[in-house]
């Protein structure tokens, strides 16, 4: 409460609240008048103070996105703080003259700014050095013309998100465009406008230079805020995902090496057993003693020499044996 009221002082005192004379009133700003004084209407700042509040939240909202908010003010006494303010917050404006379609013929005014820029880098790269004095005389005056109209929107590469102007029926052509492709507009209004051609609408004197001054940069403050708070975010992002790559490369070397120790030579269990008197060590699995297996040569009788595995704990089988007598016998030599 304490700041809204600090904020309808500074708007008092700016003279935010002195509109236009009763005879050029427009009757669709009866609520956002408080009285009148001596034939001049008085603007209630209670709704100049909602006003500017909504527009400021809803500006901010659009700055976060990222989105371009167009400020436009062609008005002598508001030229050079709007354009201070845009620059400040980096964003499109307009001071000089509306050209008809900048909005609705946006790829016609892209192919101007183009023209403008490659003048510029003629200038830079000694291309002029080349070409005659008339020339290049022609092409500085085409430049200049053209940097003073478009200047404002050079960086503007597509169509902006939202416009927010400085007197609207000053400004009716930029308004009419905007409307016509659904662009959000946000205006100071003045007590001789129609404050329901504005999607957002700040009551406030239109003529005044402090007055003009105030809003705009109350306006700009808040879209600052959003730049600001997605940058933060922005970095917050970054953060993230360096941790979940980080997270990912770590669980995939951790993989590697349960791959490496998956192929490593096995411990005690794969063990070879014993021998059993017949002959080579039998083979034992883990906790199975190995059995003895193996075929011994006798001069013409061969006696058999099996070894049984066993299972578990459970010992290995002997082989059998065949006696020599019982053995076949061999070829003589």
């Amino acid at each position: 409460m304490e700041n809204n009221t600090s904020l309808q002082q500074q708007l008092l005192e700016a003279g935010v609240h002195f509109g236009h004379l009763k005879k050029k009133w427009n009757p669709k700003m009866l609520p956002y008048i408080f009285a009148e004084k001596k034939g001049i209407h008085i603007i209630d700042l209670n709704k100049t103070v909602e006003g500017l509040q909504e527009t400021a939240a809803a500006l901010k909202s659009i700055a976060k996105s990222g989105k371009k908010i167009m400020f436009v003010a062609t008005k002598k006494q508001a030229k050079e703080i709007v354009a201070e303010a845009a620059k400040r917050v980096n964003m499109p404006y307009v001071t000089e003259r509306w050209l008809g379609g900048m909005l609705t013929n946006f790829a016609t005014i892209r192919k101007s700014v183009k023209k403008m820029q490659s003048i510029e880098k003629m200038l830079a790269d000694g291309t002029f050095d080349n070409i005659t004095k008339k020339e290049r005389l022609t092409l500085s005056r085409d430049k200049d013309k053209m940097e003073k109209v478009l200047g404002g929107i050079a960086q503007l590469a597509r169509v902006p998100a939202a416009l927010f102007i400085v007197d609207i029926s000053h400004e009716h052509i930029a308004l009419a465009e905007a409307k016509r492709l659904g662009i959000s507009t946000f205006g100071m209004v003045d007590t001789n406008s129609d404050p329901t051609k504005v999607d957002f609408a700040i009551p406030a004197n239109d003529d005044a230079t402090k007055s003009i001054a105030i809003i705009v940069s109350y306006i700009a403050a808040a879209i600052a805020e959003g730049l600001a708070e997605r940058a933060v975010e922005k970095t917050d992002d970054v953060e993230e995902e360096e941790a979940d790559n980080k997270i990912r490369k770590f669980e995939l070397e951790g993989g590697d090496e349960r791959g490496e120790r998956g192929r490593r030579p096995g411990g005690p269990g794969g063990q070879r057993g014993p021998g059993g008197p017949g002959g080579g060590p039998g083979r034992g699995g883990n906790n199975r003693p190995g059995g003895g297996g193996g075929r011994s040569g006798g001069s013409g009788n061969r006696p058999g020499g099996g070894g049984g595995r066993s299972g578990g704990n459970r010992p290995g089988g002997g082989g059998g044996f065949r006696p020599s007598g019982a053995g076949r016998p061999g070829p003589s030599r």
